[in-house]
C-alpha cells in the first residue's frame, strides 16, 4: 500500500494533477489557496488586486513583523480599490478552488490549512475527495486522523481557531496509526522557518497527543523551510511532508 502526502499547495495545480501518480491514495494537508507567494511577489490574489510593488511592501512589513503597519497598508489599499473585500477575495478563491479540486485524483483525503476557507469546500469537492477535520478514516488497514486549520497568529489568516477548539478536534480523533495535521507539533526544530527567520505556530495539544497515543507517524506541513523536516518523538516519526507549491513532489508512505 502506498499513499502520497502533500501540503501547502498554494495554487500549484499543474503538479497537483500528478501528485497521486503511483499511489493508492493521495492525502492533502491543506493550504490550497495562494494569497501571496513570498518567493515570487507577482503571484497570488494580493498582487492580482494591488500590484507587485504593494506586494513587495507588504512582504517587507510582515517579514519585519511590523504587522500593524501591514494591516494599515491593507486597509488603505482596499479603501482605494473601492471593492467589497470579502466578495473580491471569495471570487478569487473560488477560481483557484475550481482548478485545484478538479486536479485531485480519486481517492483523495484532504483537510484544511490556515489559509483555506472551509465553507467553500463542499461546493468543489467532487466524488472521490473526502474532506476530514477532527475525524478519522481507515486506509489500507491503518487508521488516519485529520486535524485541519491553524492556531491564531498576528497574520490573521482565514482559518485560525482557538487552542481549545483545536485541542477538542485532536481529542475527538483519539488513538490513530497516522496523525495528519496542517500545522506541526510545538517543537522548536519543527516550527522554525529558516528563510522567514521566525517560529511558526505549532500545537502543544498535538505534541501532547503524540506523546500520549504514540501514533506510528505524525504528518504535517505549514512550515515551508523548516530547520528540521523529520524527527522522532518517542515511538512516533514526525514528518514535514514538504512545501508542495515549490517542490511539486509528494512525500510517500508505504506499508
Amino acid at each position: 500500500m502506498r499513499v502520497n502526502v502533500i501540503s501547502d499547495v498554494h495554487g500549484n495545480a499543474k503538479d497537483l494533477a500528478r501528485a497521486g501518480d503511483g499511489a493508492d491514495a493521495l492525502i492533502c494537508l491543506g493550504d490550497l489557496v495562494l494569497f501571496l507567494d513570498y518567493a515570487d511577489h507577482s503571484r497570488g490574489i494580493f498582487p492580482d488586486l494591488f500590484g507587485v510593488d504593494n506586494a513587495d511592501l507588504i512582504v517587507e512589513l510582515r517579514t519585519a513583523r511590523r504587522f500593524d503597519e501591514a494591516r494599515e497598508l491593507g486597509r488603505r489599499l482596499w479603501g482605494e480599490l473601492r471593492l467589497d473585500r470579502e466578495s473580491a477575495i471569495e471570487s478569487a478563491v473560488r477560481r483557484q478552488y475550481a482548478e485545484l479540486f478538479a486536479a485531485f485524483p480519486a481517492p483523495t483525503y484532504a483537510t484544511y490549512g490556515n489559509v483555506d476557507i472551509p465553507a467553500l469546500w463542499p461546493e468543489y469537492a467532487r466524488p472521490g475527495t473526502t474532506v476530514l477535520d477532527g475525524e478519522r478514516v481507515e486506509i489500507g488497514g491503518l487508521t488516519f486522523g485529520f486535524v485541519g486549520g491553524g492556531l491564531r497568529t498576528p497574520m490573521r489568516t482565514p482559518f485560525e481557531i482557538s487552542d481549545e477548539e483545536y485541542a477538542a478536534k485532536i481529542e475527538a480523533i483519539g488513538e490513530v496509526d497516522v496523525l495528519c495535521s496542517h500545522i506541526p507539533p510545538e517543537v522548536p526544530e519543527l516550527t522554525y522557518d529558516t528563510v522567514a527567520r521566525r517560529f511558526e505556530r505549532g500545537s502543544h495539544a498535538l505534541l501532547a497527543a503524540i506523546r500520549r497515543t504514540r501514533p506510528r507517524y505524525a504528518l504535517f506541513g505549514h512550515v515551508h523551510q523548516p530547520l528540521v523536516d523529520r524527527m522522532r518523538i518517542g515511538a512516533t516519526e514526525c514528518v514535514n511532508v514538504g512545501h508542495f507549491a515549490s517542490t511539486g513532489r509528494p512525500w510517500s508512505l508505504q506499508w
